[in-house]
């Protein structure tokens, strides 16, 4: 690669630890920076000695920021937040957080930013988690114009929130619910190929955005049933009105980690699919993966 030291932002998460996997494969140096960098450490042996180092920062702390991009020739920020918590907000760290990123990473002079968004980022979108990552878009291009930007959709893999959250259900209840009838469209994305898309995207020219989704669009419904049958479980697939899932969201929203929160729900009013004309995964040289491939290879500990 032409890039030789690379600050990633989020580094530790679901996506970050297979990019960071990737560049470490490439022979980069990676800077993982993360809140929590006890939490990072499971990195470490992915690459040679003194080659991955966690640091901690914040998006929301400019020290730690400036501190996390000194020296580095490129910068992924994967940030991103699914309910908010005290100080942890939507515009906080997808709006607020995106443009310190940016900001910082063109005043230490790095040459590529990747920022990864999300399909649904729309200023009129029905969900706060909608605009705030619109918001952050229109910011990071603000400061840095030759950012690259990745709208993935739902993504998949062994550390999902998505199947497992809902196979998991499947051990202690004996229904799962279909909001709004479970007709809301996905185009779920296999984690690996996103993980692909962000290193290639370092190198390709910047100043683009592209949808990021799989080979096949799948209803909420869909989806449920397919997890259903790779597990050999039968539950009954029930469908709720969206108002019967508010209400159950208002008392789910007190949980540490909910399950599902009314901003969510909103979510879910509006399909997550690639929209026509956009650069997608084959605009950077790259094949998606089924999901039917992925899928039992991780869930297979959900079965009786």
């Amino acid at each position: 690669m032409t890039v030789r030291r690379v600050t990633v932002f989020g580094g530790s998460g679901f996506l970050g630890r297979y990019i960071v996997e990737r560049l470490a494969d490439r022979g980069v140096t990676v800077t993982v920076a993360a809140r929590d960098t006890e939490a990072a450490k499971f990195l470490v042996p992915l690459g040679d000695v003194g080659q991955i180092v966690p640091v901690c920062a914040s998006v929301t702390h400019q020290k730690s920021v400036d501190a996390a991009v000194a020296g580095a020739d490129a910068v992924i920020n994967l940030v991103g937040i699914l309910h908010q918590r005290g100080t942890q907000t939507f515009k906080a760290v997808h709006s607020d957080g995106a443009a310190r990123v940016a900001k910082a990473a063109a005043a230490a002079g790095a040459r590529h930013l990747v920022h990864v968004s999300a399909i649904g980022a729309d200023r009129s979108a029905l969900s706060e988690y909608g605009r705030s990552k619109a918001a952050g878009e229109v910011a990071v291009r603000e400061a840095f114009a030759t950012v690259a930007v990745l709208r993935p959709s739902l993504l998949f893999g062994p550390e999902d929130r998505f199947f497992n959250l809902f196979a998991g259900f499947t051990r202690i209840s004996p229904m799962l619910p279909l909001y709004g009838g479970g007709r809301t469209r996905f185009q779920p994305v296999y984690v690996g190929d996103v993980a692909d898309a962000a290193v290639r995207a370092l190198e390709s020219a910047g100043g683009k955005t592209y949808e990021l989704g799989g080979p096949r669009i799948y209803s909420f419904a869909a989806l449920l049933r397919l997890m259903l049958e790779v597990i050999g479980r039968r539950r009954i697939l029930l469908p709720l009105p969206y108002s019967v899932g508010a209400l159950q969201a208002m008392f789910l929203e007190m949980l540490p980690n909910p399950p599902m929160t009314r901003d969510q729900l909103k979510q879910l009013r509006s399909d997550n699919i690639v929209a026509e004309g956009a650069l997608t995964l084959a605009d950077l040289g790259i094949s998606p993966t089924a999901l039917e491939m992925v899928l039992p290879t991780y869930l297979a500990r959900y079965r009786r």
